[in-house]
């Protein structure tokens, strides 16, 4: 384990820049980012069906032209929004939730490739009209998000030395006021916090190779603290100037970190497979001044692909392949069940919904009293695994295999 702060002056902080620091607010509850509005797998919706029809609920529609990839959806003003790949090519493509119909595509980068599946594997973010896209080989780009028209363009390996993840880019870029910020694993530049406006380095801190996993935000006090799961440990920064404010290793696996970072208040809850487990931090902060402490460490809790959700004080959450219920205070288990199979987990008006690698869905109730399933149905997978994670928006769950995408009508 180690558990480090570093200790700043403030008065080393006076020729900072000082920004206003936070979460996007303009796409309101609509699935604008990676796992949602706030980022942690939670949709606001309500209305929605408790359990389904045999065959699943019905479905509105079925697309082809996402591309070949992993990338998630995000959502905003009825259209969805993903990466995929095409011969040599990343896209970024702008579909209608409405029909599924495709409104525009953008070329974002060189196509990436791996023996586990070619192709991108970030989510875009939405924020101000503007859509922020991470290629699996590292191209961060941002979009008008109404017409597909380019902004600006990083190249972050050639540009800033980053150096490519084995199963390539993954992470899904944190805006925080004026800033975007990415793990992008280079010397000295492991992460760099690029203006909004025009992709300009505001700064660029430490030298940690990239993970998998996606920022997120923590408030303690006045102090706004960056959450990152590198591929070397957790650590969080400050979003004004990149300065180090702690870290702790314990919980990385030192394979691939994939995981979110879950946070509850001033809480931060990590997880990772290959055998390591999660942990509980108690973060603190004085000032400029923070620091983090081991609440719990678990073997009980093994995410690996995918991230658990917190409903009430229960974590909900593959371990390894095995659905698990945690106390998230105490880090006790509640039930762990097969369930649909190794996959990954969102959460709406009490369900959670369950999408395997193997192409299942599934609908159970969010309770710790055990598990309790409310129906189930298959799609006719590829020969990939169905890693892209479902979203639910406008009363639709949304679930992607490669170049399909499809939409099920979920409203009661």
């Amino acid at each position: 384990m180690k558990l480090h702060c570093r200790r700043a002056q403030l008065a080393a902080l006076g020729a900072l820049l000082v920004a206003s620091l936070a979460w996007p607010s303009a796409e309101g509850q609509d699935w604008h980012q990676w796992r949602g509005p706030n980022r942690d797998g939670v949709s606001a919706e309500t209305g929605l069906l408790q359990s389904w029809p045999a065959n699943g609920p019905p479905q509105l529609w079925r697309a082809t032209g996402a591309g070949d990839g992993y990338s998630s959806f995000s959502a905003s003003n009825g259209r969805l929004y993903t990466l995929g790949a095409r011969a040599g090519t990343e896209y970024v493509s702008a579909f209608d939730l409405e029909s599924g119909r495709k409104l525009w595509e953008q070329p974002s980068g060189q196509r990436f490739r791996n023996d586990r599946g070619d192709g991108p594997r970030s989510t875009p973010t939405i924020d101000g009209g503007r859509l922020y896209a991470f290629g699996g080989s590292g191209e961060l780009t941002a979009f008008d998000a109404a017409t597909g028209q380019r902004h600006w363009n990083v190249n972050v390996v050639r540009e800033h030395g980053g150096v490519v993840p084995y199963w390539g880019y993954s992470e899904s870029p944190l805006i925080i006021g004026d800033r975007v910020l990415v793990n992008v694993g280079g010397r000295g530049a492991s992460i760099v916090a690029f203006a909004k406006a025009d992709g300009a380095v505001l700064w660029r801190a430490e030298s940690d190779e990239a993970g998998y996993s996606s920022p997120m935000l923590v408030r303690t006090g006045s102090l706004s603290q960056a959450v990152f799961f590198t591929g070397r440990r957790a650590l969080a920064v400050d979003p004004r100037d990149g300065r180090l404010l702690w870290s702790y290793d314990r919980v990385s696996n030192r394979t691939a970190n994939i995981a979110t970072p879950i946070i509850r208040g001033t809480q931060v809850f990590l997880s990772s497979d290959y055998g390591t487990g999660a942990a509980l931090l108690q973060v603190r902060a004085a000032g400029n001044l923070a620091n983090a402490e081991e609440v719990y460490f678990t073997r009980d809790m093994r995410n690996h692909h995918a991230s658990s959700v917190l409903v009430g004080e229960h974590l909900y959450g593959f371990s390894g392949s095995i659905l698990t219920a945690m106390r998230f205070a105490s880090g006790e288990v509640a039930w762990r069940d097969r369930s649909v199979g190794k996959g990954s987990v969102i959460v709406a008006d009490n369900r959670l919904y369950l999408y395997s690698e193997g192409g299942v869905a599934g609908l159970a109730e969010a309770t710790p009293d055990g598990y309790r399933e409310h129906g189930r149905f298959r799609i006719a997978q590829g020969n990939l695994p169905t890693w892209s994670h479902p979203i639910i928006t406008g009363g639709r769950l949304i679930l992607r295999d490669q170049d399909i995408v499809y939409a099920f009508d979920v409203r009661r």
